[in-house]
């Protein structure tokens, strides 16, 4: 029997979908996590052989000691993971540390962590990047602004989301920046990209193919979202656009992705962009070696009658899937903001679209930032259904 450890099987609270598949494998699933084991669901009691319960997940040694702990009791561990960006650098530490060779080790940490370094690999695929400086002081930074032009967008080289990031348009912004922005932390700026943020989300197997494939749209900048306390929006699609696969597919090779459920996220122009492309292009963002956040794991499984969190157990346990994938649809997140004044209330909102709707929750205090406080997955057939539906839920009174 194969012995998988998952780091925070607990959070997202649906992750413990993926070590129920595990499980349903015949893998021996151990968890480690910083909540009490009573306090876990029983959903995922019932997915886990046993969990280790650590005072605090960010104590790596404490974390180190219970995977030692699982290797004295169960023997060899074959799989190590988190699925969680948060974690990724803390997982390849634990494998290489304790020889676990299916998933990357301290060495790869650079190119898939990196904003900077992304950049080299995303240029192997054939993808053009957006012209970047590392932030040094104000008149380096401002030597590059003259060269690309305001604005500019400045975020840690080696960050999760759009967590301090900041949009520079002035002299005075920038200024601003370096008075913000965090002293022991090293940061990228980027020439602005006037563009739609549109994903891959692939389970790869252990040849880099792809055994499933999907992609979102954002239609809202998540940096916006963030730092003005917006609503946020985004959609998987009912069919992936053909250059989105391509530059998703040729990412897999230029990284050496194995083994992995991967989010790659990329800029489609709004406009033309001298030097990068022309309107509807496809252009670099940044790669994410796990699945994408929160609830996009079971949106993509509404929008293709599927079950994702299987596939990637298959592809851990088997290395193919014979799970099928049903009818498309897009599937819609919607994420209100606590506080607005809203045309149409929560009532409203189930009576008319109670036919579309998937799930309709209360969001973590840890995921708002990005994602709103309330919110509403629902599919529809088609694009005019699901701008409806849009207008309809986001819609203030003036």
């Amino acid at each position: 029997m194969k012995n998988f450890i998952f780091i925070s099987p607990n959070f997202p609270t649906n992750y413990w979908m993926f070590c129920r598949e595990l499980k349903k494998n015949g893998l021996n699933v151990l968890g480690i996590g910083d909540q009490p084991y009573d306090e876990l669901s029983n959903d995922l009691k019932d997915s886990l052989n046993e969990y280790y319960k650590v005072s605090n997940l960010e104590n790596d040694d404490e974390v180190y000691r219970a995977v030692a702990f699982f290797i004295f009791k169960h023997g060899r561990i074959d799989w190590l993971e988190s699925n969680n960006e948060y974690w990724l650098e803390r997982d390849a530490r634990l494998r290489t540390d304790f020889n676990i060779t299916s998933g990357f080790q301290v060495a790869d940490i650079p190119h898939i962590k990196y904003k900077s370094k992304m950049k080299e690999f995303y240029k192997k695929a054939g993808i053009p990047v957006a012209r970047y400086h590392m932030v040094d002081n104000f008149d380096g930074c401002k030597g590059f602004i003259n060269e690309v032009g305001y604005p500019v967008v400045a975020k840690p080289d080696n960050g999760v989301g759009a967590s301090h990031t900041f949009k520079i348009s002035t002299d005075e912004e920038l200024g601003r920046f370096f008075e913000l922005k965090w002293p022991e932390t090293s940061y990228i700026m980027e020439e602005f990209i006037d563009g739609e943020v549109n994903s891959y989300d692939a389970i790869i197997d252990s040849n880099g193919e792809p055994m499933f494939e999907t992609g979102n749209v954002t239609p809202m900048s998540i940096m916006d979202i963030v730092n003005n306390s917006d609503n946020s929006i985004y959609y998987i699609l009912k069919n992936l656009p053909e250059d989105t696969k391509a530059a998703g597919r040729a990412t897999v090779k230029s990284f050496g992705v194995k083994s992995r459920f991967v989010h790659f996220e990329f800029f489609r122009l709004l406009k033309d962009h001298e030097g990068l492309g022309k309107k509807g292009q496809i252009i670099a963002l940044e790669v994410n070696m796990r699945p994408c956040g929160g609830f996009t794991p079971d949106m993509i499984d509404f929008a293709h009658s599927t079950d994702v969190y299987k596939i990637w157990a298959d592809m851990i346990a088997f290395d193919r899937s014979t799970m099928p994938v049903g009818q498309h649809a897009f599937c819609a997140f919607a994420g209100r903001r606590d506080g607005k004044d809203f045309i149409m209330s929560h009532a409203d909102i189930m009576n008319k679209y109670s036919e579309n709707m998937k799930m309709v929750e209360r969001i973590p205090d840890v995921l708002s930032g990005a994602m709103g406080n309330q919110m509403y997955v629902a599919t529809f057939n088609s694009q005019e259904e699901m701008d409806a539906f849009y207008n309809d839920i986001l819609k203030c009174y003036e």
